[in-house]
């Protein structure tokens, strides 16, 4: 019996705290461990193909059509084709089972053309060539053969082919550098580390002979986090056993750089690797629009029975009479006078079910989905959003948001590299009291070589000297920055001894900024090299530490450490942080001097960090060394067991001083965000940072204004007051001076009105959204909101990324529901996107993390202004014309049949020929409200961008309300009567001719159903068209092309299906209906009588609302020409000559101007256009303005 295996369970169930978690163990080389270790139990892992395709050959026919048909209008379709197949109907399947298969082929085309480019794409990923070691030699095979355990070679720019654990490299100190930009953006090198005892085997022969296992955790997304541990077996009985970090593990898509080559062990293959566990689509969005456009389809399916229901109700009452249900002409059989009369009655339930069922039209679906996949190349064609600077333009991750971009209620955004560059700039450092900074400004003159310069007091004493020192060596080894090689094969060649010629590169800009401003102030960070840190002082004197250990910064403890050993023999600790995570483990040195420099930084706008250290005994370095081991080598609760040892090492510390970093405001952040505000968007600012610092920054980006009285509702005054006291407090104070006059009618930009602005912390957010056993958390909750709704702006400081998203969703989810935007540019960022209803990732300096989860990509936050203004007005401007003209046309269409019915006994005859019935929606009338929903511009891009205030005309879904529902509706109803009654009027004296046909009296025209049906139909191809070409205020060349060339194809249809017999067809009723109809005069005079007839109406009300109740828009519309400027460069070759003519710059010169008592903006960009003598301007006041006396 084998007892190794036996006692290896026995340990993994019963050893305790290292008790059996969800882990594996790969046995690198496949090699099994010696005799007397860890019994060999080998295990099945996945190999290493990358599958991102849906589908394959066998299973995209049954699959797609399965995902195609969950979709409800494409089923109910489905079952009104097989109720067509199945029963006697008045019209044929091919009506439905056409316009249904071409939705459901262009669909499959498109899906399986995606799926196509997904095979290639893991085809070339599968096959490259890899090499791997097997029996001491290098052997090269195809990536997907790769097995978890394999030893693999990675040469110099290759890109890893699995997730790696670092083994060796050709480096000495066994290091290599890669880069992560594939993964997450980030351009930057990052540096790994080899395991201790394998990083000196440099030759396959070496590494052949390695016997190893690792232990770690299962595989998870997460690209940041990994805990192992790797048992290492040599000549001794137990093995050597190290810790396993983020910092061994070489991701699958990362790129190997200046380093020649490296030897890793495969640990997470194929679909197991991070890189394929982050392929995982986010939850989809639904817009508003299409939440209004699924309500309509509802409402338009009761419309669809109640008919099917009064038709069958009616055709039997009509036929009750015997003569009336069999006429001598249409006797029955015996079967049929035998069916039973429920049968027939719900047979005949189900026909006018199809005969009315093109009132829910199936077209609009794929019209929408192309509408929206064409317009957002609109997006990303606009060479305004694209930086020159970083070369980067917008990207759209999805489509299906487009039109919510146009209803914005709230934004919520990050600050450090959203609002701000990113850019860090070291301005100063306090030490013991004293202020230094890089360089001097005399007589408006910068002195780069002044360094040191004390700001405050005379020159510091000696002992303070020591502390000056002692600070700057902090600055210089407290960091994870990196120093480009001086083989650097990417960058310029650079000696790190050339003091200032340092290149550094970091994932955090703070720490470049810090380490470049020590720099200026003497102290030059060299090189990390065989674990030493060298560093060079004042004097040009080489000083050289030994790294013992790192103390990582994360999010929670706010802080990083670095604990070192001088020359000397001398261990020290340095520790860096935020101030309210260094001072309350300082127990000397000037806390007081410091910390009000740094309060008086944070108010500047300044990002602060405080620096201490202690001094550390031999004996009490074992004891670090001992605990961070066990925290290290854990594989269950790794995490918390750093967190606790990082606690006990961090304390009792010496503070040194703190430093001054300045993050400049992005270029026209301001004016972007007053922008906003005034086209009554609310702007929340999310950060981490601390109160004073963001305060500052949002006075700087005009978010807090000089009247904005600032409400705080921050854990110092909850310390005060109970949380129930403050907030009821703070709900008197807004409350009383809002009157009933709310916020978001002005957003803060009177002048009359209070202005408040609100600030929060992270601990105060806690305990409100914190439930209470009495449930009066919900009751915190809506008086938080209340207050809130009452503030032109609100600041959140000190938050916690899953912070962020719970007030998204706090506001996502009050009771007015309003649309979201969350916008940000790093990792932290990503939680609050996901939960908006729009998220936008800003391609920052944090990587792209933000970008890859976000639905839109901008390179800077300026851009947001013409995504939401321009684009996002312009997208629901066309998309609800769009849904409204669908439905509208989908009335004039089918009413006239619902008529139809009272005329031939409700016998389901129908008034339009099949080819009718089936190229409406298909062919005469798609194109131009395709061509409208994706070139129309109401108003021009600049007008736009001029008057924000525009974008309230669309807010809160303004143009799919049901007042605007019911109007065409109605329309619909109003145009099918004229049509119908109006050719019915015509037809409505006839005479029987001598060879028995049917003849009008006054037209002399041939009557027939037909004849009488195309009338209806030709009246209303005309109008539908005519009513878009009224609505479209931006006109090309494509309009016009589309919109006359579909009634020109229209009538050469109609004139061909009629004109020749037509060898395939059965029966042709059409046959010479169209040209005799056409060859009558009066039918001519009549068609165009009832088109004008049907017009005249929304023309009227046009006109009428235009003058008596014009819109905000509608008054730009009058006041302005239409912009000559297209909405991006390539449309501006189909502008129609002389459509849109330019404004005489002469007339604007001595136009007389008129005082408005208002608000006098301060951006140049939103001054008034003066008007024309020829056209007077009407100005638009706001609500609270108009009473005011002139």
């Amino acid at each position: 019996m084998d007892c190794s295996r036996a006692r290896a369970l026995v340990r993994r169930f019963c050893a305790g705290e290292e008790d059996w978690v969800d882990s594996r163990t790969i046995y690198v080389g496949h090699k099994e461990p010696p005799p007397g270790a860890e019994a060999y139990i080998p295990q099945r892992y996945p190999d290493n193909r990358i599958v991102s395709s849906k589908y394959t050959f066998w299973n995209f026919i049954p699959k797609n059509l399965f995902e195609q048909f969950r979709r409800i209008a494409n089923f109910y379709f489905l079952i009104i084709f097989l109720v067509q197949l199945i029963i006697d109907t008045p019209t044929s399947p091919v009506t439905s089972g056409l316009p249904l298969f071409f939705v459901i082929t262009v669909t499959a085309i498109k899906q399986g053309y995606e799926d196509w480019l997904r095979h290639k794409a893991d085809n070339a990923m599968n096959q490259c060539p890899v090499h791997f070691i097997q029996h001491g030699k290098l052997v090269r095979k195809q990536s997907r053969k790769l097995r978890v355990g394999d030893i693999v070679m990675v040469k110099e720019n290759e890109t890893f082919p699995c997730d790696l654990i670092f083994l060796s490299s050709n480096r000495g100190d066994g290091t290599c550098h890669v880069t992560t930009a594939s993964l997450d953006g980030e351009s930057s090198h990052k540096t790994h580390y080899a395991i201790q005892d394998t990083k000196g085997f440099h030759t396959e022969e070496d590494i052949d002979a390695l016997h190893a296992t690792i232990e770690c955790e299962q595989p998870q997304p997460d690209l940041y986090k990994f805990v192992g541990r790797i048992n290492v077996y040599s000549n001794l009985s137990d093995p050597v056993v190290r810790p396993l970090g983020s910092e061994n593990l070489l991701l699958r898509g990362a790129t190997l750089k200046n380093t020649e080559r490296i030897f890793g062990v495969a640990i997470y293959t194929g679909m197991e690797t991070k890189m394929a566990l982050n392929y995982q689509s986010k939850s989809q969005k639904r817009s508003a629009v299409e939440k209004s456009m699924n309500v309509f389809l509802v409402v338009y399916l009761c419309i669809l029975i109640s008919k099917a229901l009064v038709n069958t109700v009616l055709k039997y009452v009509w036929q009750s009479e015997p003569f009336r249900d069999e006429p001598w002409y249409n006797q029955k059989t015996e079967s049929e006078r035998q069916r039973n009369l429920f049968l027939r009655a719900f047979t005949d339930f189900l026909a006018f079910m199809v005969l009315f069922n093109y009132i829910i039209p199936v077209s609009m679906y794929v019209t929408v989905e192309m509408q929206k996949f064409l317009g957002s190349y609109f997006i990303t064609w606009d060479e305004d959003m694209f930086d020159e600077e970083t070369g980067e333009g917008p990207l759209v991750n999805t489509s299906d948001l487009n039109e919510e971009l146009g209803q914005v209620e709230y934004i919520f955004t990050d600050k450090t590299g959203t609002l701000t560059e990113n850019n860090m700039a070291f301005k100063e450092c306090c030490i013991e009291g004293h202020v230094y900074v890089p360089h001097v400004i005399c007589n408006g003159q910068v002195l780069p070589d002044s360094s040191g310069i004390d700001m405050i007091d005379s020159s510091p004493g000696v002992s303070s000297r020591e502390r000056e020192e002692l600070f700057f060596r902090a600055l210089c080894l407290c960091h994870t920055v990196q120093v480009k090689d001086e083989d650097h094969v990417d960058g310029p060649r650079k000696s790190p001894d050339s003091g200032k010629s340092c290149i550094y590169i970091s994932s955090s800009p703070d720490e470049v900024a810090l380490v470049e401003g020590v720099q200026r102030l003497g102290f030059t960070y060299l090189r990390l090299k065989d674990s030493y840190m060298e560093i060079l002082n004042r004097n040009g004197d080489i000083e050289r530490f030994e790294l013992l250990e790192v103390l990582s910064f994360d999010s929670v403890r706010r802080r990083m450490s670095v604990i070192v050993r001088s020359t000397a023999g001398e261990i020290y600790l340095f520790c860096k942080g935020a101030d309210s995570s260094i001072f309350p483990r300082v127990i000397e040195g000037k806390v007081d001097q410091i910390r009000s420099r740094v309060e008086r930084n944070a108010v500047e706008g300044l990002r602060t960090l405080c620096v201490a250290y202690k001094r550390l005994i031999p004996e009490e370095y074992e004891g670090v060394c001992g605990l961070l081991q066990a925290a290290k080598v854990a594989l269950q609760d790794r995490e918390k067991k750093l967190a606790e040892a990082y606690e006990q090492i961090e304390k009792d510390l010496i503070l040194l001083g703190a430093t001054a970093v300045e993050d400049r405001l992005q270029e026209k952040a301001a004016d972007t965000i007053e922008a906003l505000q005034k086209a009554g968007i609310k702007v929340w600012v999310l950060t981490g940072d601390k109160m004073e610092t963001a305060a500052a920054t949002c006075y700087a980006c005009r978010l807090f204004r000089r009247g904005t009285q600032l409400l705080e509702l921050t854990t110092k005054r909850i310390e005060e007051q109970s949380l129930h006291d403050v907030l009821f407090e703070l709900s008197k104070t807004v409350l009383r001076c809002s009157g009933s006059l709310t916020r978001d009618h002005f957003s803060g930009l009177s002048t009359d009105m209070h202005d408040y602005g609100l600030i929060i912390d992270g601990a105060a957010l806690s305990l409100i959204m914190k439930p209470r056993e009495d449930g009066s958390s919900a009751n915190y909750r809506e008086l938080f909101l209340d207050i809130c709704r009452n503030c032109s702006a609100v600041l959140c400081c000190r938050m916690a990324p899953l912070q962020k998203a719970q007030i998204v969703k706090l506001i996502k989810f009050s009771k007015e529901h309003p649309i979201t935007l969350a916008i940000g540019d790093g990792a932290n960022d990503v939680s609050m996107i996901l939960e908006a209803h729009v998220g936008i990732g800003v391609i920052g300096k944090e990587g792209r993390q933000a970008a890859r989860n976000s639905d839109y990509a901008i390179p800077k936050f300026k851009h947001l202004k013409k995504m939401l203004l321009v684009h996002g007005h312009f997208y629901y401007i066309r998309i609800s014309e769009l849904v409204q003209y669908f439905f509208y046309k989908n009335v004039c269409f089918i009413f006239p049949q619902f008529l139809y019915q009272f005329f031939c006994g409700f016998s389901q005859q129908t008034l339009y020929d099949t080819a009718y019935l089936t190229l409406y929606n298909i062919s005469f009338t798609s194109l131009p409200i395709l061509l409208y929903s994706l070139m129309e511009q109401h108003v021009g891009v600049d007008v736009l961008k001029r008057d924000p205030s525009l974008y309230r005309d669309i807010a809160k879904n303004a143009l799919l309300r049901w007042r605007v529902f019911i109007y065409w509706t109605f329309l619909g109803v109003f145009d099918a009567l004229v049509f119908f009654f109006g050719a019915y009027f015509m037809f409505e004296n006839t005479t029987v001719t001598s060879n028995g046909q049917i003849m009008t009296t006054n037209s002399h025209m041939m009557f027939g159903n037909w004849t009488f049906g195309t009338l209806v139909f030709t009246v209303m191809v005309f109008t539908v068209t005519l009513k878009l070409a009224l609505d479209t205020h931006y006109w090309t060349w494509i309009n016009h092309f589309v919109i006359w060339g579909s009634l020109l194809f229209y009538v050469v249809f109609s004139l061909l299906w009629g004109g020749i017999i037509w060898p395939f067809l059965s029966y042709q009723r059409m046959y010479y209906v169209f040209i005799h109809m056409l060859s009558c005069g009066p039918a001519w005079l009549g068609i165009l009588l009832l088109i004008t007839v049907s017009l005249l109406p929304d023309i009227l009300k046009k006109v009428l609302c235009r003058q008596l109740w014009p819109t905000a828009t509608e008054r730009t519309q009058n006041t302005h020409c239409p912009d000559s400027s297209p909405e991006l460069a390539p449309a501006a070759s189909l502008q129609s000559p002389g459509a849109l003519g330019p404004r005489p710059t002469a007339a604007l010169r001595d136009a007389p101007t008129r005082k408005v008592p208002c608000v006098l903006w301060r951006s140049e960009e939103y001054a008034v256009l003066l008007p024309t003598r020829a056209s007077p301007v009407t100005v638009t006041v706001p609500a609270f303005c108009r009473d005011a006396p002139t």
